[in-house]
């Protein structure tokens, strides 16, 4: 995608910010958080972000996560940048090898665009959530900030719990968005609604036809 990337320099810049992003939310949509830390070109720890977004979804949190790496970048005169995620749907929207069509993330896909293009040098690459722990580690402290837990608590092992923080695959991430359901078959069963064979993502609108 030229037109978003800076033109791709003559050899690889000496001095490059690296950013680990990372971000997630308990429920998605949930009460979410994002982490960075940056490191310089020779993996030497240079700063860490971390932040509270309230009650957002995981893909908002991952770029909430990007917007803060370049924002880090601009203020700090950084003009080469390698952003590392493991949000697939992420590097592939930045990327332009995913449409993004969901509202939500139009308005932040717009400004890492803006933001990007200020830069002369930038890259972004997937890698499995392993690679990210640190990232990763901060995005559940601030949601376990925001929450309002203890310390005690987030030991407990209640703030890393798969099920408190929601995190979709990347092929189940980029189907919510481009692939959901346009009719679904359903029954009403006690006053409620009970879907047949399909399982909608959390935060669908709906809308009710009796036949």
């Amino acid at each position: 995608m030229s037109s978003l990337f800076p033109e791709p320099a003559a050899k690889k810049p000496e001095k490059i910010l690296i950013a680990h992003v990372d971000g997630g939310a308990r429920g998605n949509p949930g009460p979410a958080g994002f982490g960075v830390v940056l490191e310089d070109e020779r993996g030497q720890k240079v700063d860490a972000l971390s932040g509270f977004l309230g009650h957002q979804t995981n893909n908002v949190a991952e770029y909430s996560g990007l917007l803060a790496a370049l924002d880090y970048a601009q203020k700090h005169g950084f003009k080469a940048l390698k952003v590392v995620a493991d949000s697939e749907l992420l590097v592939k929207q930045i990327r332009g090898e995913y449409k993004v069509k969901s509202p939500n993330l139009l308005d932040l896909y717009s400004r890492a665009r803006v933001m990007i293009r200020t830069l002369d040098w930038f890259r972004i690459e997937h890698t499995l959530r392993g690679g990210n722990k640190e990232a990763d580690a901060l995005a559940n402290e601030a949601m376990d900030r925001g929450m309002g837990r203890s310390p005690q608590q987030a030991k407990s092992g209640l703030a890393g719990d798969p099920e408190n923080r929601r995190r979709e695959d990347p092929a189940s991430e980029a189907r919510q968005y481009e692939k959901q359901p346009t009719e679904v078959n359903g029954i009403v069963k006690d006053g409620v609604v009970q879907f047949l064979g399909t399982k909608l993502p959390e935060g669908t609108f709906v809308k009710i036809r009796a036949k």
